[in-house]
């Protein structure tokens, strides 16, 4: 229940939605009482039972029409008496005139009552939709805005599909606990003690009768609960491996395609959607259990009900058949909450399962974040400097960076030089702080950078990488992405010192064309142009560039090496080189093997070295490029 209760605090900004939703449901239980309990006068005076006399007046005989007097041998004599001056007052109203006057107030007040219900019944719902969507907004936004605090390391972990199935499907899920708790926890109940109180002001005896039921339905229904609360908990999960599998498929069709893998693709996805598929139909056969069987039972109590209820008519005078048919109607007017109820239990398990799938991410808690008496920056100055800097995954031994010592002035550019895995891009990815060494620190202009505040060290950085990353929107946004009524003279200019200017013209709406999801209308070479003109416009003192050219063909590389020259201007960059001209022009070169510095130096000074890695890695990767 702690989850479940977790989910309910979520409903505090709502509270005044909440009370004129209650409200509205307690009105509802009353006039909904009130329209079946009229059926007792209307049937009364339709069938004239006790030969109804008449005054000369015209006037109905009263006290032969008396309904729902409270039977004092079980129910105590203050609420007896309490009941019987209700019915007494209700009495002398309706039944007070002619036939025809008494018939056309029972149908008028039955008219009202059940306009009233319907009207109650509608605000009821509007005002409960108006808390749940409110309630399943904010779990969403902070779900997706506490993943932008969590750091890189956590989405290794985990599959993008299942992330977005707890934050879509889960969520959706959770919505249902909010209307058992404020619909049906209080409207069911509520339904449930008028017609139980009109039952007992009619006949308690039989009343007693309908509560066999309860005991035996509460123990079906928490093991029911329990049994499915477990089964939920796949099912969501099973959900998120369809969603993982999807999102993988569409991500990579062009290899999917290239490889001739639709088939292969379609059976991995049929196995999956086959588990969920036979995994919900248990769930359903656990859920639908509960209902047919309260049921059942009530119809058991009914029939009951009505075999002992018929004596009492027909044998014992007991009660008028008007008050016993109403009695009936009150009484199974009890199973629908009764069912309802049955069912509560279940969605709070299967809301309570989803929920500890969305608090799993909320309760994560990011080991990358701001020092309480983090400094803000608003410039870089001097040096940056990896001392003693080692690093490993959390849940790995494997060290990837080992003894890490550099220091690199401002206006430099530094080149990183190795084989694949050698820890070139773990070694950049720490100077933003995607990650933090395992042991050893940044210094930047001598101030450990875990005591910077990390949005204010970010600013600071620009960064181009071989993936880039691109929206499903304008050119002009993705270029000036996060800066909004961005002046277009100066999104215009940073697209022309990256030499991506001509292209975006002739595209067609020019700036303002949708370029597709992850830029998927451009080629490769005008996305990367796209990446760095947005690194242009946030024109950073410290870039990293990422293997950006790698990808590339020869044409778009050449436009987007001049272009990466272009950036490189007074400023700090940190490159991880797939092109020649890069690594000659750069001030120093930093060579690394299984995460170690293994050479430092200038291109020259590197090369003449005959046995050293930089040679060896030159003539693999660079002799073309001569």
């Amino acid at each position: 229940m702690k989850t479940y209760f977790r989910i309910i605090s979520y409903i505090k900004p709502y509270k005044r939605y909440v009370a004129l939703s209650v409200a509205s449901t307690i009105v509802f239980a009353l006039l909904n009482g009130a329209s079946v309990y009229l059926t007792i006068p209307l049937l009364s005076t339709l069938f004239q039972e006790n030969g109804m006399e008449h005054t000369h007046s015209g006037n109905t005989n009263l006290n032969a029409h008396r309904t729902g007097q409270a039977d004092t041998g079980i129910i105590p004599q203050w609420l007896s008496d309490f009941v019987n001056n209700i019915s007494d007052s209700f009495n002398n109203f309706v039944f007070s005139g002619s036939t025809d006057e008494v018939l056309l107030k029972i149908v008028m007040l039955i008219l009202l009552a059940y306009l009233g219900k319907n009207i109650f019944a509608y605000l009821q719902a509007y005002f409960l939709a108006y808390v749940e969507q409110g309630v399943i907004k904010d779990i969403r936004n902070d779900a997706y805005s506490h993943l932008h605090k969590l750091p890189m390391s956590y989405f290794k972990k985990e599959k993008t599909g299942n992330l977005i199935s707890r934050i879509t499907n889960d969520v959706n899920v959770v919505q249902q606990s909010i209307s058992v708790v404020f619909l049906n926890l209080i409207r069911e109940p509520l339904t449930i003690i008028v017609f139980l109180g009109i039952a007992l002001s009619i006949s308690p005896k039989l009343t007693l009768f309908s509560l066999i039921i309860v005991p035996v339905s509460v123990l079906i229904i928490v093991w029911i609960g329990l049994k499915l609360r477990k089964q939920s908990a796949v099912i969501q999960q099973k959900l998120a491996d369809i969603t993982s599998v999807l999102h993988e498929t569409i991500s990579g069709v062009k290899i999917v395609k290239a490889f001739g893998m639709e088939e292969y693709e379609n059976k991995k996805f049929r196995e999956q959607t086959e588990k969920f598929f036979r995994m919900f139909l248990k769930m359903v056969r656990i859920r639908n259990a509960a209902s047919p069987i309260t049921e059942f039972l009530s119809v058991v109590v009914g029939v009951v009900i009505v075999y002992y209820g018929g004596k009492l008519v027909l044998e014992e005078h007991a009660i008028k058949a008007s008050e016993f048919m109403g009695f009936l109607l009150a009484i199974f007017q009890l199973m629908p909450p009764i069912k309802e109820l049955g069912s509560i239990n279940n969605r709070i398990q299967e809301s309570s399962a989803a929920g500890d799938r969305i608090f799993e991410i909320l309760d994560t808690k990011p080991n990358i974040f701001d020092k309480e008496d983090a400094i803000e920056i608003n410039d870089f100055n001097d040096s940056i400097e990896y001392k003693n800097v080692y690093f490993k995954y959390e849940d790995s031994d494997e060290l990837i960076l080992e003894d890490i010592n550099f220091k690199v002035r401002k206006g430099e550019v530094i080149a990183f030089v190795g084989s694949s895995g050698a820890g070139k891009s773990t070694l950049c990815d720490l100077l933003p702080r995607f990650y933090d060494p395992y042991k050893g620190a940044i210094y930047l202009d001598g101030v450990d950078i875990k005591n910077i505040k990390i949005k204010s060290l970010r600013k600071l950085m620009g960064i181009v990488t071989q993936e880039t990353i691109l929206f499903n929107e304008t050119v002009r946004n993705n270029i000036a992405y996060g800066l909004e009524d961005y002046p277009l003279e100066k999104i215009i200019e940073a697209a022309k010192a990256a030499n991506a200017h001509e292209f975006i013209m002739q595209l067609p709406e020019g700036y303002d064309t949708i370029i597709g999801e992850r830029g998927s209308k451009l080629s490769g070479g005008q996305r990367q142009r796209i990446s760095i003109a947005r690194a242009l416009l946030k024109n950073p003192p410290v870039m990293i560039f990422d293997e950006a050219t790698s990808a590339l063909d020869n044409e778009s590389e050449v436009l987007v090496q001049e272009a990466i020259e272009n950036l490189m201007v007074d400023r700090t960059t940190f490159v991880i080189a797939h092109r020649l001209s890069t690594i000659r022009n750069a001030d120093r070169i930093l060579v690394l093997e299984k995460g170690r510095i293994v050479q430092d130096g200038k291109h020259d000074e590197l090369i003449a070295d005959v046995n050293g890695i930089y040679k060896k890695l030159y003539e693999l990767q660079f002799r073309d490029q001569q």
